[in-house]
């Protein structure tokens, strides 16, 4: 894999430039076989942990995390339009992106990140407002997490014994105790900190049924989890809407890029080739994002 994440060392100019959004708890270096399989035809980026750097701190409906979002993708560019692909937080994270500032992008492509519009979206606002979603999951989950284990071994155990995990291809799974995990004080503890992934939880954007009126000028794909909860939960008349024809479905729960990284891979790249042939020229050269 190519990572031009340090905008000093950049990539090859004549490589499409792909940045990588990880989802809510999950580190970027935790989706390694994942992005080592999309370096063989991009240069890859990909920002490590959202909502842990003070300057970007969480809050509803994920301003600065859009925002640092952004940062990365502006410094990493280096006057190439992006291919921007991002997991649940970090798809619904890429489309407010492709919103905000679609002249630095190329296309998006969403991993079964929910779009919520319509009464779903008004009873997300209602859960917000009345602190209902802090209490129930999965927020609540997630503060409540287990998060520090004796040593590597048994974060290995503990995640192998959970039933979300039995999908997952065992060279991300074993990626995920690793790196989703840090040495400290004599323990092994999570790196991604409960607390911020119940924030991002309990702060769920409720208004990106909005873009179904005016949606971005560039064109956006969306990768399906055939057994996502999430989705189910959230509805796809909205994202259907928005994505026409460039909805692809991939055997897997909602965290099908660790189930299924070849598959995953493999259909990113078949989904982009399809959205670049629908792309304005301009919007497959040259750079114009804002600064």
């Amino acid at each position: 894999m190519r990572c031009v994440s340090d905008p000093h060392h950049g990539g090859d100019a004549g490589r499409p430039l792909l940045v990588f959004a990880h989802g809510n708890s999950f580190p970027a270096p935790s989706y390694r076989k994942l992005l080592e399989l999309l370096g063989d035809v991009f240069d890859v980026a990909a920002p490590e942990r959202f909502g842990h750097d003070p300057d970007y701190p969480v809050s509803d409906s994920w301003p600065h995390l859009l925002a640092e979002l952004h940062a990365f993708v502006r410094r990493v560019a280096q006057q190439r339009r992006v291919v921007l692909v991002g997991h649940s937080l970090g798809g619904m994270l890429s489309l407010m992106l492709a919103e905000r500032d679609p002249a630095l992008l190329r296309c998006v492509v969403l991993l079964d990140a929910p779009i919520v519009s319509g009464w779903r979206a008004a009873l997300l606002w209602g859960s917000k407002r009345s602190g209902l979603a802090w209490r129930i999951a999965p927020a609540a989950a997630a503060r409540r997490r287990r998060d520090a284990w004796t040593d590597l071994d048994a974060v290995r155990a503990h995640f192998k014994a959970k039933d979300i995990f039995a999908r997952w291809d065992p060279e991300m799974l074993d990626d995920y105790a690793r790196t989703a995990t840090e040495p400290r004080d004599g323990a092994r503890v999570l790196r991604f900190r409960r607390d911020v992934e119940a924030r991002i939880y309990a702060t769920l954007p409720h208004g990106l049924g909005r873009l179904l009126r005016k949606p971005p000028p560039l064109p956006i794909g969306f990768i399906a989890g055939r057994a996502s909860r999430e989705l189910r939960l959230a509805g796809m008349r909205a994202t259907q809407r928005l994505v026409g024809p460039h909805l692809r479905w991939i055997d897997g729960t909602h965290l099908f890029p660790f189930e299924h990284p070849q598959r995953t891979a493999q259909t990113i790249v078949e989904l982009w080739r399809a959205l670049e042939t629908t792309a304005p020229a301009a919007a497959r050269d040259g750079f114009a994002g804002s600064l």
